[in-house]
C-alpha cells in the first residue's frame, strides 16, 4: 500500500508499537493522540519521543471528539489508510465515567468515519475488543457468533463502533476491518492493565486484588503478535461478499471482523504464578468477588485470521511476561 497511514492513538500502547512497525516497513505514518490523563501521560510522551526520532513520522495532538479539528485534518492531508486505535479504554472505568466513552468511542469514531468518507480511503482498520462477546457463554469466541449482550458500557460502545463502521461500508463502500483484540500485554503497556499493576504492587510488597477469587481465564495476547496481524491485514482491504450467508463476520458490503487473540486462555492464578517467576518475587493475594462488567473467560477462535493472513498469535505467556518484566525494570530503573 502506497501513501501516508493515519494511526490514531499513536502514543498509546498498541498505537506506538504499530507505528514503530509500520515505519520499519517503510510506511509514512501520521499519528494523532490527545495525550489524556487516563494514565500517566509521561509514559505516552516517552513512547512518542521514540517515534518522533524517525523522519517518516509526523505527530499532531488532537482529540477524536474534536469535530472541527478532525475535519481540518482530513481536509489538509490525504491518507491511503487509517488505523483507528484511539479510544477510551477500560471496563471498570466505564462504570465511573460513561460520558467519556460516548465522546471518544462513539462521537470520536464518527469523526473518523466521516473523514474516511470524505477521502474515500482505501482501507479503515479499527480496534474493537473481546469485550463485545459479553454474556456469550459459548467458547471459544467466534466472529460468526452474535454479540448482542454486552455487559459493560465499554463493550457496548465497541460493538456500536462495529455497527457504525458497517453502515459506512454499506453506504459509502469504504472497506472496513474490525479488530477484536484479546487482553493485549507487553513492553510499554498500559498501567491500568492487570499485568502492569500487579507488577508494581508485587515489587512494592503490596497485596494484589484478585477478582472472582481468581476463578477467571483470559486469552493473553502479546503485543508483537497483535502488530504482526494488523500489519498483514493493512494491505488486504475486504471486498463485498457477493453470496453473503448473513454471517456476522462478513457482509455484502466491504466489511470484515477478525479476532486477534492467542487462542490459549490462561487461568488468572496461573498468570500470577508466571508473573511471580518472571519477577523472582511472591505475590500476596487479596481475593475479592466478581466485579460488575467482568466476564469469567475469554478465548479467541482465530481460524478466519489464519486463513486471511497465514498467521495467528503464538507467543506463550511465560515468554511475553519475561519480556515485559525486563522492559519494566529497565524503564523504571531496575526494581
Amino acid at each position: 500500500m502506497d501513501g501516508r497511514i493515519l494511526v490514531t492513538g499513536a502514543a498509546g500502547f498498541i498505537g506506538f508499537h504499530l507505528s514503530r512497525r509500520l515505519l520499519a516497513e517503510g510506511y509514512s505514518v501520521y499519528g494523532i493522540d490527545n495525550l489524556n490523563a487516563y494514565y500517566d501521560p509521561a509514559l505516552k510522551r516517552a513512547r512518542l519521543a521514540q517515534l518522533e526520532s524517525h523522519p517518516a513520522f509526523q505527530f499532531q495532538r488532537l482529540d477524536l471528539a474534536d469535530r472541527a479539528g478532525m475535519e481540518a485534518l482530513f481536509s489538509r492531508l490525504p491518507f491511503a489508510a487509517v488505523v483507528n486505535l484511539a479510544a477510551q479504554a477500560g471496563v471498570r472505568y466505564s462504570l465511573k465515567a460513561p460520558h467519556e466513552y460516548v465522546d471518544s468511542n462513539l462521537q470520536g469514531f464518527l469523526n473518523v468515519l466521516e473523514g474516511c468518507r470524505q477521502q474515500q480511503v482505501q482501507h479503515l482498520l479499527f480496534a474493537s475488543s473481546s469485550s463485545v462477546y459479553g454474556a456469550n457463554s459459548q467458547l471459544p469466541y467466534s466472529t460468526h457468533d452474535p454479540v448482542d449482550h454486552p455487559v459493560s458500557l465499554y463493550a457496548a460502545t465497541k460493538r456500536a463502533g462495529e455497527l457504525m463502521a458497517h453502515s459506512y461500508a454499506h453506504l459509502y463502500r469504504i472497506p472496513c476491518t474490525g479488530l477484536r483484540f484479546f487482553t493485549v500485554y507487553g513492553p510499554w503497556g498500559r498501567p491500568d492493565m492487570a499485568y502492569f499493576s500487579f507488577t508494581q504492587k508485587i515489587l512494592a510488597g503490596e497485596k494484589i486484588p484478585v477478582f472472582n477469587h481468581g476463578q477467571m481465564q483470559r486469552d493473553f495476547t502479546y503485543i508483537d503478535d497483535i502488530v504482526e496481524a494488523v500489519t498483514r491485514l493493512l494491505p488486504l482491504a475486504p471486498a463485498p461478499q457477493e453470496s453473503w450467508p448473513a454471517d456476522p463476520a462478513s457482509s455484502a458490503a466491504p466489511f470484515r471482523i477478525h479476532n486477534i487473540g492467542n487462542h490459549q486462555p490462561v487461568a488468572l492464578l496461573e498468570f500470577i504464578r508466571l508473573l511471580e517467576e518472571a519477577l523472582g518475587r511472591s505475590a500476596e493475594l487479596e481475593l475479592l468477588p466478581m466485579q460488575d462488567g467482568d466476564v469469567h473467560a475469554t478465548y479467541a477462535e482465530v481460524s478466519e485470521l489464519q486463513r486471511t493472513v497465514d498467521f495467528a498469535p503464538r507467543t506463550d505467556l511465560a515468554t511475553g511476561l519475561g519480556r515485559f518484566v525486563a522492559w519494566y525494570r529497565d524503564y523504571f530503573g531496575g526494581q
